[in-house]
């Protein structure tokens, strides 16, 4: 059966969809919210930051898991809270290792807005 349309989630916009954005909303989103690198999980944060905090816990620490680590987690302060605290968001002290189901569901829980909200 076919899935009802409505509204793209953009305020303002007229397009319709299925879901969700319409394909520029989208794409307008993605610009605004910058590559990986221009929101600081560049090089240092991948060799420094990632790779330490899964060396420090090479086991998901969401309690009750007991999955490999693939994820690092910024943890208990955000990135953007370490920032502004002027703390170094790369030095693996500041995060723990999860899988990447309970990354996932972390970031969407914990993040403002969730994931892909143009922030």
């Amino acid at each position: 059966m076919p899935r009802a349309q409505q509204a793209c989630a953009t305020p303002g916009c007229p397009e319709v969809v299925a879901k969700g954005r319409c394909t520029e909303c989208r794409r307008k989103a993605e610009q605004r919210r910058g590559t990986a690198a221009q929101r600081g999980y560049g090089h240092d944060h991948r060799e420094t930051f990632r790779l330490g905090v899964i060396a420090r816990h090479p086991f998901c620490q969401y309690p009750g898991c007991t999955a490999p680590s693939t994820d690092a987690d910024h943890y208990p302060l955000s990135r953007r809270e370490l920032v502004a605290a002027d703390l170094d968001p790369n030095d693996p002290q500041h995060g723990r290792g999860l899988c990447h189901s309970h990354h996932s569901r972390e970031t969407s829980q914990h993040q403002p807005g969730g994931w892909n909200q143009g922030r």
